[in-house]
């Protein structure tokens, strides 16, 4: 796993770090508004490739707005308003002419609650897929083997493929939701709280799916559950509501460090349960 060493530096509202090397993905001043209400205030970041960055933080300060501006999900809102930038390997996703089918591609979504299509596990897996043009049986089978073996599924649907993605137990049917993102090959998952419907058997397994693509995918992961967040990331971003209910960026570094030795009263407060 890649470590990334820290720098920070403080102002008004930010809290910024830069990793070594070049950004996988990048905020840099990013301001998100539904209508007049703003949601997100002037954040920065850097993600680095192969890791795990964990968002964290008390309801309502921004952690999944955030989350969506990676792959443009907010545009689903008529409301949203971005200010700032956002990059992917260096390219502003939200330049004109950006295909945003494609950055949704190569930036998967993985999302709160299990959401398998009322469909067999096989046609679950190849939705994307098929929908790029895939049409090819042998190709699409093993489309299917792949992503289930990748999220460690196979061994337990690999002789029900045609049975409904809905027949399956919710850590199952996460599990093949992820399968279903790794099928279209992306190169960044987002997970939105992927556990929080979840048993703690089916979290732990979740968990360790995670830690095993992060050595090929560059993960970014919304979690209320901070044993999960020391757990699982090499970095994690704290974020709270400012006076003005705008979601801000608090402190942003090493998992370790932040759970052992933040720099801001404000961080230790929250992971220690002073409030949140």
């Amino acid at each position: 796993m890649n470590q990334v060493s820290m720098v920070t530096v403080n102002n008004k509202n930010n809290a910024n770090v830069q990793p070594e090397g070049e950004a996988r993905l990048r905020m840099e001043n990013v301001n998100l508004y539904y209508g007049e209400f703003h949601a997100v205030k002037d954040i920065s970041l850097d993600i680095s490739s192969s890791s795990i960055t964990a968002i964290i933080g008390p309801s309502g300060c921004g952690k999944s707005s955030l989350l969506r501006l990676f792959n443009r999900m907010n545009d689903l809102i008529p409301s949203a308003r971005i200010e700032g930038l956002v990059e992917f390997d260096g390219v502003d996703i939200y330049q004109p002419g950006i295909d945003v089918v494609e950055l949704r591609k190569r930036v998967g979504m993985v999302f709160q609650k299990p959401n398998p299509f009322p469909m067999s596990i096989y046609d679950n897996v190849c939705f994307g897929p098929r929908r790029h043009g895939i049409r090819n049986k042998r190709a699409l089978d093993d489309i299917v083997e792949k992503s289930l073996i990748q999220a460690a599924l196979w061994d337990e649907v690999k002789d029900k493929l045609d049975q409904s993605g809905l027949s399956i137990s919710g850590g199952q049917q996460q599990r093949l939701c992820i399968a279903r993102v790794l099928a279209v090959e992306p190169e960044v998952i987002l997970m939105d709280e992927p556990c929080s419907a979840l048993d703690p058997i089916a979290t732990l397994k979740i968990e360790d799916l995670m830690r095993t693509l992060s050595a090929s995918y560059t993960i970014v992961i919304v979690t209320h559950n901070m044993q999960q967040a020391a757990r699982v990331s090499d970095m994690t971003a704290f974020l709270m509501v400012g006076d003005d209910r705008a979601g801000m960026l608090v402190e942003y570094g090493q998992t370790s460090e932040i759970f052992t030795n933040p720099k801001n009263k404000k961080t230790e407060d929250y992971i220690t349960g002073r409030f949140g």
